[in-house]
């Protein structure tokens, strides 16, 4: 029996936190890649790229891989009791629970990175905290079984680590050669720690209004834990 890997697919998703692993992953024997959410069918991304949903929640109800993706679509999903439950009944069963970018914040709000280290996109990574999790810059942050990765193509290394995880670190160097992973950005501004200020404060800015709901959010969560 193949090894089930489930990808939330939701609305408003960043599709490079899915596809990136997806591809990567896709590529081990022995496992089975698929995407659910609450309906089969097309799921427009943030991009506009048109994803597929193959399985509704309730027909995946114990992967043995939980991946959720990020994008500004995890923000209604952290008030969606369906989903959440979802997360959170998947996850305690998973043999890894993971996450890409903001999805970190979604498995946190379904309490499942309680004294955990997770990481997530560098402009929202002060948020995990509320929901009991320890931040890490770090791309890629394995803690016992969960496995997060940072902001949208840290989802590419994020993919490489757990391919080494569920088979080897032999297959997982090969499937990185032959999809010629072998970065080498035009610029040196993937990060804040690297990047000009006036870049980070304008990126910063073009994310306010995300940042702001993401932290009412982690506030709520924080003071409804008390």
């Amino acid at each position: 029996m193949a090894l089930e890997i489930a990808f939330l697919s939701y609305p408003d998703l960043t599709q490079l936190d899915l596809t990136g692993p997806f591809e990567f992953l896709s590529k081990l024997e022995g496992v089975h890649c698929t995407t659910v959410w609450k309906e089969r069918g097309p799921v427009r991304s943030d991009s506009g790229l048109i994803l597929h949903a193959e399985l509704r929640l309730a027909e995946m109800p114990k992967p043995d891989v939980l991946c959720i993706p990020g994008g500004p679509g995890q923000m209604p999903l952290m008030e969606d009791p369906e989903v959440l439950s979802w997360i959170a009944e998947a996850g305690a069963s998973a043999r890894y629970v993971t996450s890409v970018c903001v999805g970190s914040l979604l498995l946190g709000a379904a309490g499942l990175l309680e004294g955990y280290r997770a990481t997530c996109h560098w402009a929202s990574l002060p948020f995990l905290s509320a929901y009991g999790a320890l931040a890490s810059e770090e791309r890629v942050v394995k803690d016992r079984n969960r496995i997060t990765g940072g902001g949208v193509t840290a989802g590419i290394d994020f993919g490489i680590a757990l391919a080494a995880e569920l088979s080897s670190v032999s297959v997982a160097q090969e499937i990185q050669l032959a999809l010629e992973y072998d970065p080498a950005p035009p610029f040196d501004c993937g990060h804040p720690r690297v990047a000009p200020e006036a870049t980070v404060n304008r990126v910063r800015q073009r994310f306010a209004a995300r940042l702001e709901r993401r932290a009412e959010q982690a506030a709520r969560y924080r003071n409804s834990a008390r």
